[in-house]
């Protein structure tokens, strides 16, 4: 293929690209940059990206796919549609029924109280009946015995507390509207319930826990299969926050569940959680990951590339994993991350003064504030360095205050696009699936 060669309307330097590139823009500036150079000019150009810009790593697409198949309601499995206001403020929001896996007490794969786990399925239909998106449920962490303890008190450690329908939205959109890529496809969200992102197979029988994420995830993974899923055709694992580091760590799993003739690729939104220094100079995040895998005795289930030579916290973070993952993985996230600029940069523990509170909770930010944060954002640059070199990988990081960004409507594809313009991480991920390239 010959490389495309892309410039901006101002003048500025016109440079060519091949099909994996860096795409950042910023206002009407849109630059395409070869991979090759990007560690040479990263540096240069840094400085001239605004906080507005994107920051687009991927596989380059010829466009938007035009679908003209009918939407129609599947009610298998208890899915209804509901005169219901989203968060992007459309009506007739898809709402899906829980399922709980009664099957999965007998392997022991239960929640922290030990209640079984569920997840929410809406059957796909036409050219999507034989592919899959599963969604794994976001929600942070527990930490210690007191805080699973409480959390099993809640949805996120029992399914006797689960809301009994979820909605459906943005990745999960049902209408092609707002999810042109996957809007036909089976889609299923699998509950959260044991504070570990999956990852956990042990108990604490005196504080009556049982830390069985791991189990969990493969019990749903059997009961889906057993639906039908193991004759998909193509299938991309994902999760959002807490989520979006369970689809890094369990996506080889999810990968070996299937014949070498599945298309099988993972993606992480706002899951990579870097081991970052907060504004006092401690390493919060780090602090608590560590209580996670002591609670829950994740030493013996995380990756054996990463604990072979790192301790089994470095060994939670993404940025120590990524690089070993087989499975083909995309990352979106913002390089100003909401819930890690308010609870791993600046949580309350090392501002005692409130004096970023402004800044953390709704970025407002002072010049030095902005200053420490351009250091995070470059961090998480150079995380994914390593990563970007393997063809099947891809990253969408942009500069946006936010978190979880393919939950939401308004970010995942918005409604307002314009023809040219950039239409939201959704063009981003089907480009890097579908591997569609610019000719």
């Amino acid at each position: 293929m010959i490389p495309r060669v892309e410039s901006s309307n101002e003048g500025n330097k016109i440079l060519p690209t091949l099909s994996l590139s860096l795409w950042f823009c910023s206002s009407s500036y849109y630059y395409f940059y070869h991979f090759n150079v990007f560690k040479r000019e990263m540096n240069a150009l840094m400085w001239r990206w605004s906080l507005a810009g994107l920051i687009l790593l991927s596989i380059l697409a010829n466009g938007m796919m035009d679908f003209d198949e009918m939407e129609f309601l599947n009610d298998l499995n208890e899915t209804k549609v509901f005169q219901k206001e989203s968060e992007s403020g459309a009506a007739n929001v898809l709402m899906v029924g829980l399922t709980l896996v009664q099957a999965a007490a007998a392997k022991g794969a239960v929640c922290l109280d030990g209640s079984v786990p569920g997840y929410h399925l809406h059957r796909g239909c036409g050219t999507g009946a034989n592919n899959w998106i599963i969604q794994l449920q976001g929600g942070a962490w527990c930490d210690s015995i007191e805080d699973c303890q409480n959390r099993k008190r809640s949805s996120y450690g029992s399914s006797t507390l689960m809301e009994k329908e979820l909605a459906f939205i943005g990745i999960l959109s049902n209408k092609t509207a707002e999810n042109p890529d996957f809007y036909n496809w089976n889609k299923i969200k699998v509950r959260y319930c044991d504070g570990a992102s999956f990852s956990g197979d042990s108990e604490n029988k005196a504080a009556q826990l049982q830390f069985r994420g791991k189990r969990v995830f493969l019990a749903v993974m059997e009961d889906l299969m057993a639906k039908g899923m193991c004759q998909a055709e193509q299938v991309l694992l994902n999760g959002c926050s807490s989520g979006g580091l369970s689809s890094i760590l369990r996506c080889d799993d999810f990968k070996s569940l299937f014949p070498p003739t599945t298309n099988v690729k993972c993606m992480s939104d706002a899951g990579f959680f870097l081991d970052a220094v907060d504004i006092s100079g401690d390493h919060s995040l780090r602090r608590m990951y560590s209580g996670v895998v002591k609670t829950q005795g994740l030493q013996n289930t995380l990756p054996r590339t990463c604990t072979s030579h790192l301790d089994p916290t470095s060994c939670f973070f993404p940025q120590n994993i990524i690089d070993q993952v087989k499975t083909p993985l995309f990352i979106i996230n913002s390089a100003f991350d909401s819930w890690q600029i308010e609870n791993s940069i600046a949580p309350p523990s090392a501002d005692p003064s409130g004096s970023w509170h402004n800044c953390s909770s709704s970025f407002r930010c002072n010049a030095s504030q902005e200053q420490f944060l351009e250091g995070f954002k470059m961090s998480m640059l150079n995380a994914v360095k390593t990563f970007l070199m393997s063809s099947k990988n891809g990253v969408f990081i942009n500069s946006r205050w936010a978190h979880c960004q393919a939950e939401r409507q308004d970010t995942w594809f918005p409604g307002n696009s314009q023809a040219g313009g950039d239409k939201g991480i959704a063009v981003a991920v089907g480009d890097w699936y579908f591997e569609r390239a610019k000719n």
